[in-house]
C-alpha cells in the first residue's frame, strides 16, 4: 500500500495528509475549494516547519514530505490508482454517503474505503456501496501528526483482512491502532461528548464558571486542558453534531445536546476557528480569556 487519497483539506484532512506523506506514502489531497487546499498545504507546511524548529525532522525530511503530496480539486482524477482512500469530510452523513458513493463508482475495486467519521455509522455509510467489506472507519485524533490513537472501526460487514491491512497501516504510521465496533460515537467520543455536555450543563445551571470548571478537571482530574476548552478546539459545531448522531442512535436522553451548545452554534459562536466559543480567541489561540458572555 504506498498510493493514499485525503479526501477534505480541512483541520482533520491536512493532519492525515501529513501524517501519511512523512511515513514515505504519496498522498493525493482532494477537495473542491482549491483556497482549502492552499490553506491545507500552508498548515501542512507551517507545522512541519515547527517540528524542525524542535529538532524533530530535518529541512529535507520536510521538502520530502511536502513532495509527497499532490492536490486535486476534481475527486474523480484524485483517487485514480489509489490503494486506499480516507474520507475527511464534514461531519455530515448525507455528504458523506454521497462522497461514498462517488468513490465507489471511480476507485478500482482493490481500493479500501475508510472515513474519518467520529461517529457517524460506518455500516449506514458502507451500505450505498458494493464493497461493504472494504468500507472501514479510520477515527485519527486531533493533532493528527502528534495524537498517537487511531480507532478502527469495522463495520457490519468489514472483512478481517481488510482489518488487519488497516490496522498494519496505523503502526506504519507509527500510530496505536484500537479496534472497536460500530456503533453511536464508537469509544472515544460515546464517553468524551457526554463529559463535555455536563460540562457545558454545568455552565448553564450556573453551578460554576468557564474557568472555573475548566480548572477543576485539569487540576483534579490532571486533564491536560479542560471540557470546555477542548470543545473549543474540537468545534462547537462538531460536538453538536455527534452529540445529535448519538442521540438519535441510541434515542437516550442523556445525550441531548445542553441548549446553550444549541444556542451557541446556531450564534456562530464555534470555538477557536470562529474566534470565539468559551473563550476569546481574538487575541491568542491559548484560552487565556473567557468570552465576554460568561464574564457577565
Amino acid at each position: 500500500m504506498k498510493n493514499i487519497a485525503v479526501i477534505g483539506a480541512g483541520t482533520m484532512g491536512n493532519g492525515i495528509a501529513h501524517t501519511f506523506a512523512q511515513s514515505g506514502f504519496t498522498v493525493k489531497l482532494i477537495d473542491i475549494s482549491e483556497k482549502s487546499l492552499d490553506k491545507g498545504m500552508a498548515t501542512i507546511a507551517a507545522n512541519l516547519d515547527r517540528m524542525v524548529a524542535k529538532g524533530t525532522i530535518t529541512e529535507d525530511d520536510k521538502a520530502k514530505t511536502i513532495g509527497n503530496i499532490i492536490t486535486y480539486t476534481d475527486i474523480k482524477d484524485g483517487v485514480v490508482g489509489v490503494d486506499l482512500v480516507v474520507e475527511a469530510a464534514t461531519e455530515n452523513v448525507d455528504l458523506k454517503l454521497n462522497i461514498f458513493k462517488q468513490l465507489n463508482e471511480y476507485c478500482e475495486e482493490k481500493t479500501i474505503l475508510a472515513t474519518n467519521t467520529s461517529s457517524i455509522s460506518i455500516t449506514q455509510i458502507a451500505a450505498v456501496t458494493t464493497r461493504q467489506d472494504k468500507v472501514i472507519g479510520m477515527h485519527f485524533m486531533n493533532p493528527v501528526p502528534i495524537m498517537k490513537l487511531v480507532e478502527i472501526i469495522r463495520g457490519y460487514n468489514t472483512s478481517d483482512e481488510v482489518t488487519k491491512t488497516i490496522m498494519d497501516l496505523s503502526v506504519k504510521l507509527s500510530k496505536v491502532p484500537v479496534e472497536v465496533n460500530d456503533y453511536p460515537g464508537f469509544v472515544a467520543n460515546r464517553i468524551l461528548m457526554p463529559m463535555i455536555n455536563e460540562a457545558i450543563e454545568t455552565l448553564y445551571n450556573g453551578v460554576a464558571g468557564v474557568y472555573e470548571i475548566d480548572t477543576v478537571m485539569k487540576l483534579g482530574m490532571a486533564h491536560p486542558m479542560g471540557p470546555l476548552q477542548l470543545a473549543d478546539f474540537i468545534g462547537l459545531d462538531v460536538c453538536l453534531s455527534i452529540l445529535n448522531v448519538m442521540y438519535d442512535g441510541f434515542k437516550n436522553p442523556k445525550y441531548a445536546p445542553c441548549p446553550l451548545l444549541v444556542n451557541m452554534v446556531r450564534a456562530g459562536k464555534l470555538g477557536v476557528k470562529s474566534g470565539e466559543g468559551f473563550y476569546d480567541y481574538s487575541e491568542s489561540k491559548k484560552a487565556e480569556k473567557v468570552a465576554a458572555m460568561f464574564t457577565k
